[in-house]
């Protein structure tokens, strides 16, 4: 308990230096926006690399508690791994608590489909996608990417997908999770709604599209055993999965889901293991 007291506290006070650098972040390309949907958080940003280094397309969705964020915002992340060569589309969603779950996974699916026709329009190869999400973003993505049931009610087709990243995933819902994730948890979901209905380990189906959870045992929001537990099922259904635990001093939710790329490969081993990972599938 001590720890885990310690580790929250250091959540906390890691914020002011994360935004400091945020809006510091140097730009290198002005993305392009793109709608899906009548609200305002229902678009993406597609940001073109100033040299591409890959045949590798990196869908992002952002994370932010499901009540906060959007692509503007982790303008940032778009910027950092567009950099390295990747093109990278960052993809929004209506937020909680005012629109409750399925509401986030519908967007997010929509969004998936709606960059899939944007990048065959413009003739660039849609076939080696990989989806990476962080917190909230990794519980939607991994729904996206495991859930058959999802996929068909929302007509997603992800054999474009190659490989799942996600960084400290609420992928269960554990009893012995915090306080914090208690609340945003319950702003997601309508009262009486079946959790167990938008609870990645309760929804993965088999899948051929390895993954690599990246969490951390100093999280401060997120237990380690999330990530545990997805795992698990997933080598009871007999998909790839890897997790690797951050070692890196800044080691808080939000550095290194996505504070880790305000820096580069050379500053954190996270982003190191992160794009050694996608190139080697």
């Amino acid at each position: 308990m001590k720890d885990k007291t310690k580790d929250y506290l250091r959540e906390s006070f890691s914020y002011y230096g994360m935004y400091w650098q945020m809006f510091r972040y140097k730009k290198h390309t002005i993305p392009t926006y793109k709608s899906f949907g009548p609200d305002k958080d229902q678009y993406f940003l597609y940001y073109e690399p100033d040299y591409v280094k890959s045949d590798k397309v990196i869908i992002w969705v952002h994370g932010g508690g499901w009540n906060s964020g959007n692509p503007k915002f982790f303008d940032f992340v778009g910027q950092s791994i567009s950099k390295e060569g990747y093109r990278t589309i960052s993809i929004g969603y209506r937020l909680s608590p005012k629109n409750k779950y399925p509401i986030q996974i519908e967007d997010v699916a929509e969004g998936y489909n709606a960059a899939i026709r944007f990048l065959k329009k413009k003739n660039i190869d849609s076939s080696k996608i990989i989806v990476v999400g962080p917190s909230a973003g990794a519980h939607l993505t991994s729904i996206l990417c495991y859930c058959k049931k999802v996929q068909e009610k929302y007509n997603v087709d992800i054999s474009h997908v190659i490989g799942y990243v996600g960084f400290g995933g609420p992928y269960s819902f554990r009893d012995d999770q915090g306080k914090t994730l208690s609340m945003l948890v319950n702003q997601l979901f309508k009262k009486g709604y079946n959790r167990k209905n938008g609870e990645p380990v309760s929804l993965i189906s088999k899948s051929d599209i390895p993954m690599l959870l990246i969490q951390s045992k100093h999280d401060g929001l997120i237990e380690y055993a999330c990530a545990e537990d997805f795992k698990a099922r997933a080598d009871e259904l007999g998909n790839k999965c890897e997790i690797y635990e951050v070692v890196d001093k800044r080691n808080t939710h939000s550095w290194y889901t996505a504070g880790h790329f305000l820096g580069t490969k050379k500053d954190y081993k996270t982003l190191e293991k992160f794009y050694s990972w996608i190139e080697k599938l």
